[in-house]
C-alpha cells in the first residue's frame, strides 16, 4: 500500500549513476516523497533494483509504468540522449516528471517537453538543483535585501581537473551532440545559480572552447576523438546593467575550485568552493560593507535546510533532496515550480546564445 501523504515516484534509471547515489538517499529518507516503483531497460536489472530499494513495482518499459495509476510522479535520471523519448512516454502518461538537466539534447527537445507538460497541466521540475541549495537561497536572499546595494559587476570562475582520462563507460561524453558536456552541465549548473543569485544574462560575448581534443580511456588504454568542449569563458552584462565575467574549465590537473563574486556599491558577497554537485556542506558564504574591517563568514539560516540531518550528511543528497521537498509541496498543494520545463528552455536558449557568440565572433543578445 502506498505511505500515506507520500509523492508516490517511479525511478527511471534506478541503475545508473547519479540516480542512485544523489536521488534515491534523499527519497529513502524524505517524509515528503518515496522510491514507489522502478524502471530500468530489461526485466532483470528492473527487479534486483526494486530488490535493492525494497519496492513491490518494477518495470522494463516506461509504458506499462506509465499505466500504473499508484505511480504519481516519474523520475527520468538517465543519459541525456534518452531524455525527451523517456520524459514525454511519463508526460503522455499523465504523470507529474522531475527530469535530470539538461532536459533534452538540444533547446528543440526542450521545446516540445515543456509544451506538452503545459498542454497536460502538469507539473514538472528540472534538475538544476542549485536553486534548491540553502546557501545559494540565502546569497539570493542577501543580494535580494540589498546586502550590497545596487549589483555592478559579477565574476565567477570554476576549475575542475581530470580532462584528460576517463572510463569507457563515460567516454560518450565526447560527441557534443549529444548534449552532455562541459558547457551544458557543468557550466549550465554554474550558470544557472549566478543567474539565480544576480539576475539573467541579457548580452554576451563567448568563447567555447575544446582544449584537449583527444581523452584516453583508463580501462581500454583507447585514444578517443573529443568534440566536446572543456573550457567557457563570457563577458557581458546582465539585465540590470552589471557587468558579468566567467570562466569555466575542465583543467588537466589541479583545478583552483569555485567562487562567484558579487560587487555592489554597498558591499561585497562571495560564495567560495561547493562549486560541484554534492558539495552543499563546502559552500561558504563571506560578505563585507563598506565601513567592515574584512569580509566575514555568513551563515546560513537553519530556515533554508528542509531535509533531514541524516540526509545532509550524504552528499549529492542533500540539494536533490531540497528539490523533491519542493515539487511534493507543488504537486500536493497546487503551487508552482520555479525551475520547471519552462525555466530549462530559457536556460537552453541561453546556451544557445553563448554558442553563437562563440561561433560568429559576435556579441548576442540574449532572449529567453
Amino acid at each position: 500500500m502506498p505511505s500515506a501523504n507520500k509523492l508516490r515516484v517511479g525511478f527511471v534509471g534506478a541503475n545508473g549513476r547519479w540516480g542512485p547515489n544523489a536521488h534515491a538517499p534523499a527519497l529513502q529518507r524524505l517524509a515528503e516523497a518515496e522510491i514507489y516503483a522502478v524502471c530500468t531497460a530489461h526485466a532483470d536489472t528492473a527487479q534486483a533494483a526494486a530488490d535493492k530499494y525494497h519496492v513491490a513495482r518494477a518495470y522494463s518499459d516506461i509504458r506499462a509504468m506509465g499505466a500504473d495509476p499508484e505511480v504519481e510522479a516519474a523520475l527520468i535520471a538517465v543519459r541525456v540522449p534518452a531524455h525527451h523519448a523517456l520524459t514525454k512516454a511519463a508526460l503522455d502518461a499523465g504523470k507529474h516528471v522531475y527530469c535530470e538537466w539538461p532536459l533534452g539534447a538540444d533547446t528543440r527537445e526542450a521545446e516540445e517537453l515543456a509544451a506538452l507538460a503545459r498542454r497536460n497541466n502538469l507539473k514538472t521540475m528540472v534538475g538544476l538543483q542549485r536553486r534548491a541549495s540553502p546557501a545559494y537561497l540565502y546569497l539570493r536572499e542577501l543580494v535580494g535585501d540589498g546586502y550590497v546595494g545596487q549589483v555592478l559587476a559579477v565574476h565567477m570562475t570554476q576549475m575542475g581537473s581530470g580532462v584528460l582520462t576517463r572510463t569507457s563507460d563515460r567516454t560518450w561524453q565526447r560527441d557534443v551532440k549529444l548534449g552532455a558536456n562541459t558547457l551544458t552541465i557543468t557550466f549550465g549548473h554554474a550558470m544557472d545559480a549566478l543567474c539565480m543569485v544576480a539576475g539573467e544574462l541579457a548580452e554576451v560575448d563567448a568563447v567555447v572552447s575544446t582544449q584537449v581534443p583527444q581523452w584516453l580511456e583508463s580501462d581500454t588504454k583507447r585514444h578517443v576523438d573529443v568534440t566536446s568542449p572543456d573550457n567557457v569563458m563570457l563577458a557581458g552584462r546582465l539585465q540590470s546593467g552589471a557587468v558579468v565575467s566567467v570562466h569555466l574549465g575542465i583543467q588537466p590537473y589541479h583545478g583552483s575550485g569555485y567562487r562567484l563574486e558579487i560587487y555592489g556599491k554597498d558591499g561585497t558577497l562571495m560564495m567560495i568552493g561547493g562549486g560541484e554537485a554534492g558539495q552543499e556542506i563546502h559552500r561558504r558564504i563571506v560578505g563585507g560593507h563598506k565601513g567592515d574591517k574584512a569580509p566575514q563568514d555568513l551563515p546560513v539560516p537553519e530556515r533554508l535546510k528542509w531535509v533531514p540531518e541524516e540526509v545532509r550528511a550524504l552528499g549529492p543528497a542533500y540539494d536533490v533532496g531540497q528539490m523533491w521537498v519542493q515539487f511534493a509541496a507543488a504537486i500536493r498543494g497546487g503551487s508552482a515550480v520555479e525551475v520547471d520545463f519552462d525555466h530549462a528552455v530559457r536556460r537552453h536558449r541561453m546556451l544557445d546564445a553563448i554558442r553563437r557568440a562563440s561561433e560568429t565572433g559576435q556579441r548576442q543578445h540574449v532572449v529567453l
